[in-house]
């Protein structure tokens, strides 16, 4: 086996809650190095150097450590345009948390600095990366489905502000189901199926306040200010149609849906939020839905897992399968749909990307094989 490249040298800027899961899973990457963390609470980078043995840095001083090759994002949405840009300007190649930004021109902006600066920007999520979503890329590429002909997704719950103890920014602009939870469905639909053409929308907010019902807050009501109930059409540049809901607004328990529908069958593919399966076909002829078996690839929570493509990428002099590019493209979907509402027409996406490249069948445990 050739010996892997000098590992990359990684700081963490952010240091909430979601970060645990991506400094646990980064250290399994052999072509990753911990250096540091920083966080605007400076005491949450201290904890969270000390139990992963880095360093813990103001934002600045992060930023200007020369070692440091790429900077992951985690901060919150509303940061996560003026954070990549100053660590692109910086110098350091990026990798960040969903969305990209909370607006297409901040991600164009990201984008040019990155080209201008020849630095890479990659973006979650990455969970279809994972074995289960990319089984189903195999499967289609191969056929399985015939011509695609349709997608739907749907994620449907009653809200977060049952369980979160400060759910305000899920409620404000830049929020909602669609920012929160659309980024998992579409971009595994650009994955699976290339990139989207035009989309159309509808958009509402069903309840003008929200009870939070944990933590310190119990019992105090906050304003919704952006839609909680989104319904969208999409028609990819390959011919196909889709359907997508987001949804706070629903009480029922809905299971996530992501299916595609072709010429020759259907493909219910996995909750795209994990990395997993199962997959479930059904063709002509065929009495009931066949199980797929996941025959390859990373089937538990492995978030990082971009960042360890993007590190590949960088020693390779290729591009990254979790781009910045397919995240601004899955960005402006987003905002079209309320664009669409708003203008009761449907709207011509002016951005595009490549198709992600799949994932190989016999990629090494914790490192990407190109």
């Amino acid at each position: 086996m050739a010996a892997l490249p000098k590992p990359v040298a990684v700081g963490v800027i952010g240091c909430g809650t979601i970060s645990d899961i991506y400094f646990s899973q980064m250290a399994k990457f052999p072509n990753l190095r911990l250096v540091a963390c920083a966080d605007i609470i400076e005491e949450r980078a201290a904890i969270k150097a000390a139990e992963y043995g880095m360093r813990a840095l103001t934002v600045e001083a992060l930023l200007a450590e020369p070692e440091i090759e790429l900077v992951v994002n985690l901060t919150i949405p509303s940061q996560h345009a003026p954070v990549n840009l100053a660590a692109l300007t910086a110098g350091k190649s990026i990798y960040c948390e969903k969305p990209l930004a909370l607006a297409s021109a901040d991600c164009q902006r990201i984008l040019d600095l990155a080209k201008q600066s020849h630095l890479l920007v990659g973006n979650a999520p990455d969970t279809f990366l994972g074995g289960g979503l990319q089984t189903g890329r195999q499967y289609l590429d191969a056929g399985g489905v015939g011509q695609p002909i349709q997608a739907v997704a749907s994620f449907q719950s009653s809200g977060p502000e049952g369980w979160h103890p400060q759910p305000d920014f899920y409620f404000a602009p830049g929020g909602g189901p669609m920012f929160d939870m659309g980024p998992y469905y579409l971009t595994a639909l650009v994955m699976l199926l290339g990139p989207v053409r035009r989309v159309g929308g509808l958009t509402k907010i069903t309840h003008a306040e929200r009870t939070i019902g944990a933590g310190p807050r119990k019992g105090e009501r906050i304003p919704v200010t952006t839609p909680t109930h989104i319904a969208g059409v999409l028609e990819f540049a390959s011919g196909a149609m889709g359907t997508i809901v987001t949804s706070f607004d629903t009480h029922a328990r809905y299971r996530p849906t992501l299916e595609i529908t072709g010429t020759e069958g259907t493909l219910r593919l996995p909750d795209p939020n994990t990395f997993g399966g199962p997959l479930y076909r059904d063709q002509p002829g065929e009495q009931e839905w066949q199980t797929l078996a996941v025959p390859f690839g990373y089937t538990t929570n492995s978030r990082g897992l971009g960042v360890a493509d993007l590190a590949s990428a960088l020693r390779r002099g290729r591009s990254p399968r979790a781009s910045g590019a397919l995240g601004a493209h899955v960005v402006e979907i987003m905002e079209a749909f309320g664009a669409s509402a708003n203008t009761n027409r449907l709207i011509t996406l002016t951005t595009t990307c490549e198709r992600p490249a799949p994932m190989v069948a016999d990629a090494e445990p914790y490192h990407i094989a190109d």
